[in-house]
């Protein structure tokens, strides 16, 4: 199995864990459904704390390596913000939102171009590393590719579930320009927030009453799992048609020469 096909299988493979995962996480959470979930603790926490600070604090966390779910931050708060009397306003939660995001990416980005760059070239160099086939001048071609074609993969990785806060690590490991990055992330950022905000918009005009808002929360955020997993499944698929294309394009010109 040649070296794109592994990549194919690889990505498949963690779309079909990444998805049997919430099932199953689903199924569990109705089994023991006595007892409050994690999300659920947190969203009540979260509730008692509700400020601009604190949302912008858990987007931070939330776009870090810690899968701090953003569904329990931005709905809630959006939510709250149309009640009377409410200290928020629903544009500035987007906004304070979309900044803790983009704090988070960045701190990311920086943590892997200073601490995973180097890391990653002195693996690449060393036995282990070349029993892989890796080697500097292969990281140093990944690296200007990334550069190249990058930013639309911070773009989109950012509306991707298990993506999102993962996707400004290979920018920092590849010392992708901090502008372009920044732009893309924000951008992203944005419209993943203003999805969620629209979220929260519709449970107030659909749940009254703040008691069943974390239910029919979940509910609704079933179905946006459903949509970010088969936007993920799109990404998968395009990449296999952009492989096979160029496998195609490279076989026909070794036939012309």
């Amino acid at each position: 199995m040649n070296r794109n096909k592994t990549i194919i299988l690889v990505l498949t493979l963690v779309a079909v864990v990444l998805m049997a995962g919430q099932c199953f996480a689903q199924d569990t959470a109705q089994a023991v459904a006595a007892e409050p979930s994690w999300a659920e603790n947190l969203y009540y926490w979260f509730k008692d704390h509700m400020n601009y600070w604190t949302i912008m604090v858990l987007m931070a966390i939330e776009s870090s390596v810690i899968p701090l779910p953003s569904e329990v931050v931005v709905p809630p708060a959006a939510y709250f913000s149309l009640q009377a009397n409410s200290s928020l306003d629903f544009w500035v939660v987007i906004l304070v939102a979309t900044v803790g995001a983009y704090l988070g990416s960045a701190i990311n980005y920086g943590l892997s171009m200073l601490i995973g760059r180097p890391i990653i070239y002195a693996f690449a160099d060393s036995k282990v590393g070349h029993f892989l086939r890796l080697s500097k001048e292969k990281m140093e071609k990944a690296e200007q590719y990334f550069q190249k074609k990058g930013s639309i993969s911070i773009f989109f990785g950012r509306l991707l579930p298990a993506v999102r806060h993962l996707i400004s690590i290979p920018a920092g490991l590849s010392r992708m320009n901090f502008g372009t990055f920044s732009f893309f992330t924000i951008l992203g950022a944005g419209i993943w927030n203003v999805v969620l905000a629209s979220l929260g918009y519709l449970l107030y005009r659909v749940v009254p009453d703040d008691s069943q808002f974390f239910t029919q929360l979940e509910h609704y955020n079933h179905y946006l799992k459903i949509a970010g997993f088969a936007l993920l499944g799109l990404a998968i698929a395009y990449i296999f048609y952009k492989v096979y294309k160029n496998k195609k394009k490279s076989a026909e010109k070794s036939n012309a020469e």
